[in-house]
């Protein structure tokens, strides 16, 4: 019988954010693999966990995946988990989940922290309907190209965003989608933790006097609506009244004539 991947989500910051089910599910697996051994041996270390460790960072992740497959299919049960947060949402680890998918292995998802439903649930803009991009291509062509796709979203957009990339993504999104409503969340659920609700422009010049530090999340304010001809027309009263005016007299007029005799009458 093959073994059970379990896909782990650990703390952004606070260690107190894991779950009673993550501790004892990294405790009783075989193996947990990391994206950095060392960076997870810190958590493991202090809720006193032994489990073995391996890498398996977005470098490796590929050459790896089928070697974690083969354990499983021996019957061993490993854990995957990212720096921090959950894997595969912008983490490694997607590679690896397909493989065990299609081996027929059994995956469970063990939910916890994430940087993304954190910013969202506080952040103040519409949270019904999102977009989650999460972190736009480096190269500036691609990254403008992202935006002008997103630029009639009527939904939140929600980005992750590298502190040192923080500027240019807020000027090419001023650029692209307008002068929106935004909401920078920096350091969630750190000591520093900040959520900055302001438009792009606002948030782009605050930026320029005094770069952030540490991770981001940026999210900003859907397209508006633009209205169809149809829509402009309901919203004016007066050409409305006029409309409606216009087709009382038509239907008054054709009530003198029969269909016989419209359509028998030779055309003028």
């Amino acid at each position: 019988m093959s073994g059970t991947l379990y896909i782990i989500a650990t703390p952004i910051g606070n260690l107190e954010d894991i779950t009673l089910r993550a501790l004892r599910v990294l405790k009783e697996v075989d193996l947990i693999a990391a994206e950095d051994t060392r960076h997870t041996k810190k958590l493991l270390t202090h809720f006193d966990i032994h489990t073995p460790l391996t890498s398996f960072f977005q470098g490796n992740e590929r050459a790896k995946a089928g070697d974690i497959v083969r354990q499983l299919l021996a019957g061993k049960n490993i854990a995957l988990v990212s720096d921090a947060g959950t894997p595969c949402i912008s983490d490694p680890g997607y590679p690896l989940l397909i493989a065990a998918i299609e081996a027929g292995i059994t995956v469970v998802p063990i939910p916890g922290p994430s940087a993304l439903t954190a910013a969202i649930s506080a952040a103040g803009l519409p949270t019904d309907r999102f977009t989650f991009v999460g972190f736009l291509p480096d190269k500036p062509g691609k990254r403008k190209k992202v935006l002008e796709e997103l630029r009639t979203r009527p939904e939140t957009l929600v980005f992750y965003v590298s502190p040192w990339k923080v500027e240019k993504t807020l000027a090419d999104c001023l650029a692209i989608l307008g002068n929106r409503k935004a909401v920078l969340c920096r350091e969630v659920s750190k000591i520093h933790e900040e959520f900055v609700r302001e438009n792009l422009q606002t948030l782009r010049d605050h930026l320029v006097k005094k770069p952030l530090k540490g991770e981001v999340v940026l999210l900003v304010e859907g397209a508006k609506r633009e209205l169809s001809e149809t829509d402009m027309i309901k919203s004016d009263p007066e050409f409305m009244r006029e409309i409606q005016s216009g087709m009382k007299r038509l239907r008054q007029k054709t009530k003198r004539y029969s269909f016989r005799k419209v359509f028998d009458e030779p055309l003028k």
